[in-house]
Parts: C-alpha cells; sequence; structure tokens
C-alpha cells in the first residue's frame, strides 16, 4: 500500500516581494550582498520604502515551500505545513498553496493576530540574489503546526535549515524528523543558505541528529558546514552526516552521492538573470524524480535541468507546463 504523500514539508512561510537593485543600492542601503539575513520589521519597512519603484514579482514563497510547489507542479503529491497570520499577506499565501495543489496543516481562518513574514529578494545585474527576510509570526511555527498522521503517511520529510533560527521552529524539525524516523519515512534537510551554517552549525547539527537520509547544500554551504576550503574534505565530511546528499556546484554542475558511489551532474550552461529559487529547484526536481523511479543519476539530471531553467528568468518558481515539459526531454 504506498503512502498518501510523496513529500512533507516543513518551512516558513514567507511572502517573497522580488527588485531589481544595482550593488551600489545595496551598499547605500548597508546590507549584505549574496546572503539572507534577518531583519526586523521596522528595518524592513525601510527597505520596502527604497525599493517600492524596483519591484518586479511577489508570490508566496519561503524556501522550503518553493520546493514543495515544484514537487507538486511535476506531479508529484504534497503537504507543506507553515503559520501564517490573519492579515492580507497569510491570506494570499494559503490560496497560492492551494493554487499549486499542496494539503497544509489546517488553517481555519483563526489564525492569530500579526504579521505573516515578508523576504525582500534584490537580485543584482550579476544575478546574485540577496535577501532581507522578516520571519514575522513564522518565527513561532512550533510543534502545533506539525500534522503527524501526514508525516507518517509520506515517503519523504523535507525541511529547510532557516528552521534553524527560531527555537520553537527547530524543536519542531527535530520532532518532524523523529516522528518520520519512527514511521520509517526517509528524512532530507537542505542547509539554505552559508549564513545559516557560519551562524546556526550547531542548530544545524542538532536537527540533522545521528543522521538524515539525504542532505541538499551548496558548495559555499558545504565547505562552510566541513570548515575547510577543500572540496574532498567537504565530500567525507558530508558522508558522516547523511546517507546521501546532492551538493549544487553552479557552473560546475552538482556533485550526488547514492549512499555507494559519487555521482557526478553535468551542468546545463544558461545565461543566468536571477538565481533565486535555483536551489530550491533542484530539491524539488530531485525528490519528484527519486519518489518516481528515477535513478539518483537520473533525478539529478532533472534537477540540473529544471534549477538551469529558473534562473533564466526572476522569480523562484516556473510555470507547471515548463516544468512538465522537462519530464519529456
Amino acid at each position: 500500500m504506498g503512502r498518501k504523500y510523496h513529500v512533507y514539508g516543513v518551512g516558513n512561510a514567507l511572502v517573497d516581494m522580488e527588485f531589481a537593485v544595482t550593488p551600489s543600492l545595496l551598499q547605500e542601503l548597508n546590507i549584505d550582498k549574496g546572503v539572507m539575513t534577518l531583519v526586523d520589521e521596522i528595518r524592513q519597512g525601510e527597505i520596502i520604502d527604497k525599493l517600492n519603484g524596483n519591484l518586479c514579482k511577489q508570490s508566496g514563497g519561503g524556501s522550503a515551500a518553493n520546493t514543495m510547489v515544484a514537487i507538486s507542479q511535476f506531479g508529484a503529491k504534497g503537504f507543506y505545513s507553515c503559520k501564517v497570520a490573519q492579515d492580507e499577506a497569510g491570506i494570499f499565501y494559503l490560496q497560492d498553496l492551494q493554487t499549486c495543489g499542496l494539503d497544509t496543516n489546517v488553517h481555519d481562518g483563526k489564525e492569530e493576530t500579526g504579521t505573516t513574514g515578508k523576504c525582500l529578494v534584490m537580485v543584482t545585474p550579476d544575478a546574485d540574489r540577496t535577501m532581507n527576510t522578516f520571519l514575522g509570526i513564522s518565527s513561532g511555527l512550533s510543534q502545533a503546526e506539525l500534522v503527524p498522521d501526514a508525516i507518517a503517511d509520506s515517503e519523504y520529510l523535507y525541511m529547510e535549515g532557516y528552521l534553524v533560527t527560531s527555537p520553537t521552529a527547530k524543536t519542531a524539525a527535530i520532532k518532524a524528523r523523529e516522528i518520520a524516523e519512527n514511521a520509517g519515512v526517509k528524512t532530507t534537510f537542505s542547509l539554505s543558505d552559508p549564513n545559516m551554517v557560519e551562524f546556526f552549525k550547531e542548530g544545524l547539527l542538532n536537527i540533522i541528529g545521528s543522521g538524515v537520509d539525504l542532505i541538499f547544500a551548496n558548495e559555499a554551504e558545504a565547505l562552510k558546514m566541513a570548515n575547510t576550503s577543500d572540496f574532498g574534505e567537504a565530500i567525507a565530511h558530508f558522508k558522516t552526516l547523511a546517507k546521501g546528499f546532492a551538493i549544487t556546484r553552479g557552473s560546475q554542475g552538482s556533485i550526488i552521492f547514492d549512499g555507494q558511489e559519487i555521482l557526478e551532474i553535468t551542468p546545463y550552461p544558461v545565461q543566468a538573470i536571477d538565481t533565486v529559487g535555483a536551489g530550491d529547484m533542484y530539491a524539488g526536481a530531485f525528490l519528484y524524480g527519486i519518489t518516481h523511479g528515477m535513478t539518483y543519476t537520473q533525478a539529478g539530471d532533472l534537477a540540473s535541468r529544471a534549477s538551469s531553467q529558473i534562473v533564466t528568468s526572476y522569480g523562484p518558481r516556473l510555470a507547471t507546463e515548463e516544468l512538465k515539459a522537462l519530464l519529456k526531454g
């Protein structure tokens, strides 16, 4: 008997607001380029006031949510646990999840008052993305947002590294992993951002516990996690953290460990406009692949093609028909 869901995701609910900016504007605003920085609501409001004329796109987001949307668009069945407030952004976010075909934890119109989280995504001409995030009510994500029966009825659990920044969310991630392990559900985890590794490494290790089935990371995160500048040493370190892993290397493609051997995945060279969501898309395509009969190599190739496609346009998502087309060729 198959399980109801291919993947159960846990992550922050953030409305993504994407802006085209110049490096000089980031300097003027005293914003660190190329990483995610947590800010308070007042600071985020000040930045929005400065950037308002440059808004490119607004969509439901959050790292794990982007991955789960991709999984659903490919045709898999997903469940996403998150926390939103009873405000306009929260209503927008829940409607977006439903439109994308994802089930979610019970939101019965009695959400708490507060502010739904927002992520300002600032894209420079070199296609790099810089994020300033106010988690809002999402920082209160806790075990109350988990649905144990749905976790147990999934093939894979997927968690984002950003959960480590909130004590209650970190505890929820650990609990979700424990529920999954007890139910024989495979566990996957994304490190999410170099800053998460640099400032919250101990918390990430708490979430990983004695080891997960699969870790997603980019090269910068992998090197920081292993505290080395040698990629070979990073690979060896990751073998102590997970049964398998996928490490993306930008234009160099990606490296996958399937539990037995290292697999090199070919890149698909493109002219990048915006790297927002590339890692999230990679994880989504890969998880779709391994839950639908693909080998790690085949899933890695699909992930490589999907993530190269997404960086050619603004935003963390592609149209469903674009993703479906990747399955044909």
